[in-house]
């Protein structure tokens, strides 16, 4: 069947295939195009060889193409969509729209498409181009699960002045009872299910799932009236390091640490309603609080291992004392004592003569003052003034983390880490074949296994460990931010500052925010 002719050639239809049969070269293959337009159920398989038979003569026809059909449904893979094409002219489509509507719906039927239908309005279509004709209802995912913990009172000192006392006040120890509530999951929620365009049904997937987090030395799951509870084994202090809830043995002191209690060691939190006495030591896994408004004088050591430490008083440490906590360090004021947090190191009022290192410095903006001794910071180091009219030597110093030996050693201890957990894996795996024949076993392969047992211990403890520190490596590369010294009001000649290898000594009183810039340090 001849579709087009002209006097170089005629385009024959045979059997859904397009051919060309040349009888004059010299046609312009861009007045091909036009030819296009006019029949666009001709579609060009082979551009080339049209090219090239427009310029032969030969004596047989030439497959170029495919004809198509007038009107086709394309229905997606995943069945959630059909397209309608109609491959006629557009004056074809306006004179014929009834015609083509019947036809779309016989299309729709043989397709078995029931779902979905969209109503086209027909004159509209673009010739050749792709129409939306029916669109599946899509399954919708079920609400994620929803943890809610205990809410803690923020850490956060409140200095208050009435004009005869200063309060240096937080709310520091959360005490609960054995079995007390410390969260709960609401369950992920199924989905609502969809429908593809033949009407099928689609499974909705579940909402995510979510874990609680907490330690699971001191805390349980229970399941409650559709939800997961989380509750306390034992009585103690509520804490939260990391996203991580846990309960830690408390022991109240009602008086001083003296001599009446001796130096105290405690695996939990410890709170003393007194003082520690000059010379005493007091050392905690978990947090410590010295609530005596009097605060401490000359002693030993006051250590939290994991956790922070709160001293409602100021230190006088009598070049004796050093506190060091994990975390945080909260103080009214200190004399002569040497402070180390892991993470801020928070003053309420002064640091005189005092050595004083931690993440980030933090003295009172209004009032505070750094006045002798070193202050020493990762991040940033805020006070108010920083020396004093007698030009008393002060240092101000920002160690910044260097972000790629970070990750080295990052790296490094990921490492250890990993053959750690391969080696308490096998161990585990020896005991467990162990077990079962324990009653079989002699003396000598008794110590052996006990002496398994201990190594196994050993190295669980040496692995936490060892996650905790890069846990908190990952956690200082987090809060890297640009290194700053920021004195609000003064800082007298004789501060000396330093942020990286950049330092200078000031000459005159100024104040701002010292920082790196273009290289060099903005004083």
């Amino acid at each position: 069947m001849v579709i087009y002719e002209n006097h170089f050639f005629e385009i024959i239809k045979e059997d859904r295939k397009v051919y060309i049969h040349t009888r004059k070269p010299g046609f312009m293959l861009k007045d091909f195009e036009t030819i296009l337009r006019q029949h666009p159920r001709i579609r060009l398989t082979n551009f080339a060889l049209l090219k090239k038979e427009l310029n032969e003569v030969t004596d047989k026809s030439i497959e170029i193409g495919i004809w198509l059909p007038s009107i086709m449904i394309e229905i997606s893979r995943d069945k959630m969509s059909a397209s309608l094409f109609v491959y006629e002219t557009v004056e074809y489509i306006k004179e014929n729209v009834q015609s083509i509507q019947n036809r779309v719906q016989i299309l729709l039927a043989e397709n078995n498409i029931t779902h979905g239908i969209l109503n086209v309005n027909l004159e509209s279509i673009v010739t050749s181009k792709a129409t939306l004709i029916a669109q599946g209802t899509p399954p919708v995912q079920g609400n994620d699960a929803q943890i809610t913990y205990l809410e803690l009172p923020e850490r956060k000192p409140v200095i208050r002045e009435d004009g005869k006392a200063d309060y240096y006040d937080m709310n520091f120890i959360y005490e609960i009872e054995e079995g007390a509530w410390l969260g709960e999951k609401i369950h992920a929620q199924p989905g609502t299910p969809g429908i593809n365009i033949f009407g099928e049904s689609i499974p909705a997937p579940f909402g995510r799932d979510l874990q609680l987090k907490y330690d699971r030395k001191s805390a349980y799951e229970v399941e409650e009236v559709g939800k997961t509870v989380l509750r306390s084994k034992i009585s103690g202090v509520v804490e939260e390091h990391e996203g991580m809830v846990s309960v830690n043995h408390h022991l109240p002191i009602v008086g001083d640490v003296g001599i009446e209690t001796g130096n105290i060691e405690f695996n939990g939190s410890v709170s003393i309603k007194g003082t520690v006495q000059p010379g005493f030591s007091v050392i905690a896994n978990g947090d410590i609080s010295i609530e005596g408004p009097e605060g401490v004088s000359g002693a030993k050591l006051i250590k939290s291992l994991y956790g922070d430490i709160f001293i409602r008083g100021g230190i006088f440490g009598l070049c004796e004392t050093l506190v060091e906590a994990a975390g945080d360090i909260f103080v009214k004021h200190v004399n002569d004592a040497h402070l180390v947090a892991g993470q801020n190191l928070n003053i309420g009022f002064y640091s005189l003569g005092s050595n004083l290192s931690a993440h980030s410095i933090l003295v009172d903006e209004r009032k505070g003052k750094i006045i002798g001794g070193t202050a020493i910071a990762k991040s940033t180091i805020v006070t108010a003034c920083t020396g004093n009219r007698l030009e008393r030597p002060t240092e101000l110093i920002i160690n910044s983390i260097n972000k790629a030996q970070s990750l080295e050693v990052i790296q490094y201890k990921a490492s250890l880490l990993k053959s750690m957990q391969e080696d308490m894996v096998q161990l585990e795996s020896q005991i467990d074949r162990i077990l079962p024949v324990i009653h079989t076993l002699t003396q000598r392969q008794l110590a052996a296994l006990e002496i398994t047992k201990q190594k196994l211990a050993s190295t669980k403890e040496t692995a936490q460990n060892l996650d905790r520190e890069i846990k908190q490596l990952m956690n200082d590369l987090r809060k890297v931010s640009k290194a700053e010294i920021h004195v609000t009001k003064e800082a007298y000649p004789g501060t000396y500052i330093q942020i990286g290898k950049k330092s200078t000594v000031l000459t005159s009183i100024t104040n701002g925010r010292f920082l790196i810039e273009n290289g060099e340090l903005n004083v």
